[in-house]
């Protein structure tokens, strides 16, 4: 699975630079707006729920057909406070594997503790169909593969540069899989795992653009069912029908968007690695869009939701807190083709989402947005 996710990068690479390249011979078209990044949460707590992306707002014909394909990488190291001090005390002697000694100093720590190390990469192709003046239907199909990355050294490096904490890094060989819960709700452990893939569970959902708004507002509401087509998988599946539902208000100017999407998913629960309740998650995202050229176009977004974890789990703050998530990206049009770059950044409640994460997306949009 990782090697067909690194051949579909270098893919996408290709096809982004052949577009790119061809953009000088092409004339000058009217501007539009792109609408908010369209990457998924990637966050490793909660990420088998269904996610409502942010709203498309691509303009389609009926029977007029777009596809994405994207690309998300994240990298997340996430500990309690606790852990976090035990692993700063070694840095001083170096590097290690952690093994059973590591692990029952950890357990005998007081109170409840966690540690999550780890990156993954997702691959997501995303079909929408208009069968009507203001119906679309769509279906997500994804990938993942868990994997130790490469991404420790960049981010140790820029802590340094920058003078932040390590946050108990440099004490652990870079680079693995390290997963320890001591929890209330559960106690799982896995120490540099091998690299674990597969097929997520597929998500259906129905558009409805019909409302009649004071320009230049609009509004768009939609549902989608995330469907567990082979039953409970570890970390692909929670082996639970997800729903939710989203509306998503746009005002858009001359050279300014803004945005504002509200969804509520109904996650089902799952058992592992930790027991999660099924629940009621809301969450909130809020956009800017801005025109740097008629087909390049900057955005900055905020992401934030509900935990999946309850005090019936945990009583660790950072884990039954909200998380929140700040995205820059950039799009740039070459005819029909969209190109998305963007970086998402965890900010405020640090160690319950990845340390940062990478988008990088093509679209293939028939109609040009109105």
């Amino acid at each position: 699975m990782f090697t067909m996710m690194k051949r579909a990068v270098a893919i996408l690479a290709i096809s982004q630079l052949a577009v790119l390249c061809s953009s000088a011979a092409e004339a000058a078209e009217e501007a539009e707006f792109y609408g908010l990044l369209r990457a998924r949460d990637l966050t490793p707590f909660g990420f088998l729920r269904l996610d409502m992306r942010p709203g498309y707002a691509g303009s389609l014909e009926a029977g007029a057909w777009a596809v994405e394909l994207d690309i998300g990488y994240q990298n997340t190291w996430a500990l309690s406070p606790n852990v976090e001090r035990y692993l700063t005390s070694l840095e001083a002697r170096g590097r290690r594997q952690l093994g059973a000694a590591e692990l029952q100093a950890i357990r005998e720590l007081p109170g409840e503790n966690y540690l999550v190390d780890v990156e993954s990469a997702t691959l997501d192709a995303i079909v929408h169909y208009k069968f009507a003046e203001h119906w679309t239907g769509y279906l997500i199909a994804s990938g993942v593969s868990y994997q130790g990355g490469f991404l420790d050294g960049m981010i140790e490096g820029f802590h340094d540069a920058f003078g932040f904490s390590s946050f108990g890094r440099p004490a652990v060989r870079r680079n693995q899989v390290n997963i320890i819960y001591d929890l209330k709700g559960a106690q799982v452990t896995s120490l540099d795992a091998a690299a674990h893939s597969g097929l997520l569970d597929p998500t259906l959902g129905v558009r409805y653009t019909g409302w009649q708004l004071p320009q230049p507002w609009t509004l768009a509401v939609e549902a989608a069912v995330k469907v567990p087509i082979a039953g409970t998988r570890q970390l692909l599946s929670s082996g639970h029908y997800d729903y939710g539902f989203q509306a998503s208000l746009q005002r858009r100017g001359v050279r300014h968007a803004l945005y504002a999407d509200v969804a509520a998913v109904y996650y089902g629960g799952a058992e592992f690695p930790v027991p999660e309740d099924a629940q009621i998650i809301p969450t909130l995202i809020v956009g800017y869009e801005y025109r740097l050229t008629p087909r390049t176009h900057l955005n900055l977004q905020a992401y934030v939701s509900t935990s999946v974890y309850s005090r019936r789990q945990t009583d660790l703050e950072e884990l039954t807190g909200n998380k929140y998530q700040y995205s820059l990206g950039l799009r740039h049009r070459v005819g029909r083709a969209l190109l998305t770059f963007g970086v998402t950044e965890n900010v405020q409640n640090i160690n319950n989402t990845p340390d940062i994460g990478f988008q990088l997306g093509i679209a293939y949009l028939p109609v040009r947005a109105e």
